[in-house]
């Protein structure tokens, strides 16, 4: 019950790392309001909550549209009157080096992944300003700490989150608002198991993934999940401005 009476909104919780911090936040006693693009697979997070006696309701909203995101809080604080916990979990990836990505591309991925944290933030932090309390969570990747082959504009995008969540918790710390920001590392969500699969070799693919990683293993989306509930719960509560890294030993470890 570490999130009792807490209300947290989560985007792109569809699937993958979002679906599980919501089913998770829910089993924790938070009323979750699951957000995410696709209503088909928002709705089946909300349904997957509800069946478990879960709190939980769906919002449809592009993270990336400021009327949309308006609405959505606007939405939120009419039914619940405050939001306690935002979790900036919606992004893309991107692949490529620099000089093969197409401008749409990159402005696709700048869009979702830095302007699909600024406008949330920005509709909800007067709210969690109002009532001096809140927390927010980043996701931002290990790829911020380190370099990756192929991952130029996905790597720009972490980096940034990883900077303006210490940006925001300097001027929001007066307010009693705690900003952290989540570094996983190579996680088998369904987007990297979809696009794995599409390798020549998806067993090799896979292998030489894991070699990234001193676990020798590919994290779960679980494993985030749980470090999102400790940043979201009292027992983070002098964390503030911090990464925490879930990467399996990438960013602080190398195999001989």
């Amino acid at each position: 019950m570490r999130l009792e009476g807490k209300i947290a909104l989560i985007t792109g919780a569809g699937s993958g790392i979002g679906r599980q911090t919501a089913q998770l936040f829910a089993r924790e006693a938070a009323t979750v309001i699951v957000n995410d693009i696709d209503r088909n697979r928002g709705e089946e997070t909300v349904h997957s909550i509800k069946e478990e006696g879960g709190e939980s309701t769906f919002i449809q909203a592009d993270t990336t549209d400021a009327e949309s995101v308006k609405n959505m809080v606007d939405q939120i604080i009419q039914t619940y009157s405050t939001i306690d916990i935002l979790f900036n979990n919606a992004g893309i990836s991107g692949i490529g080096p620099l000089h093969l990505i197409e401008e749409e591309d990159w402005d696709r991925i700048m869009q979702v992944n830095i302007k699909g944290v600024y406008l949330p933030s920005k509709y909800v932090l007067p709210h969690m300003m109002k009532e001096s309390n809140g927390t927010i969570i980043n996701m931002s990747s290990c790829i911020a700490e380190i370099g990756l082959a192929d991952r130029a504009s996905y790597a720009a995008t972490k980096g940034a989150i990883l900077s303006l969540t210490k940006s925001m918790q300097v001027d929001y710390a007066s307010y009693h608002i705690r900003v952290n920001a989540i570094l996983p590392g190579t996680i088998f969500t369904p987007f990297v198991e979809q696009y794995l699969s599409q390798s020549p070799d998806p067993e090799a693919a896979i292998a030489k993934v894991k070699t990234r990683q001193l676990s020798g293993e590919l994290g779960k989306p679980e494993d985030v999940a749980r470090a999102a509930l400790f940043l979201a719960s009292d027992e983070s509560k002098f964390m503030m401005g911090s990464p925490l890294y879930i990467d399996g030993g990438v960013v602080f470890g190398k195999n001989a």
